[in-house]
């Protein structure tokens, strides 16, 4: 006879994904570039990042993710997207292909990272919005420490 034998899920998602990160619901930056994650002691590799909408956006412009050294270039990590349409518990995320947008098109639902992940280096994981609006997204990335020491934190 066999024995049904499996690994958990959150034995699963930290072998495929790394290590989670919740970032609580947080306003949106109004008309404004805000650091929501910090990158610190080193390269890490992003291998998730999910949005949820947990408070109804109002009337937003464009909302886009950067990545923002400390040293050299800030980096879109997506083309901005309007997100005005969006429900409360739809999500939002990025593919991993900068040239992409922000997922979904207004469709309630992400496909999660189609690459093997996004290299940050040392500094920060922004996110702007074009606009002032009401409403609140709560965070979730998962990473893989890339240099001995690196970690993320919440901004």
């Amino acid at each position: 006879m066999f024995k049904s034998e499996y690994v958990h899920g959150i034995q699963l998602r930290k072998a495929k994904l790394g290590i989670p990160l919740l970032r609580p619901a947080t306003l949106l930056p109004q008309t404004a570039t805000e650091p929501f994650y910090n990158i610190v002691g080193g390269k890490v590799l992003m291998t998730l990042l999910i949005g949820r909408i947990s408070v109804a956006l109002g009337a937003v412009g464009d909302l886009t993710i950067h990545e923002n050294p400390t040293t050299g270039t800030t980096e879109a990590l997506c083309v901005a997207e309007t997100v005005s349409n969006y429900a409360i518990e739809d999500l939002v995320g990025i593919t991993g292909i900068p040239a992409d947008g922000l997922e979904p098109a207004l469709t309630g639902g992400i496909s999660g990272m189609e690459t093997q992940g996004v290299v940050l280096r040392i500094g920060e994981l922004e996110w702007q919005l074009t606009a002032s609006s009401t409403g609140e997204i709560e965070w979730l990335v998962f990473y893989i420490p890339l240099d001995d020491g690196a970690y993320m934190s919440i901004a």
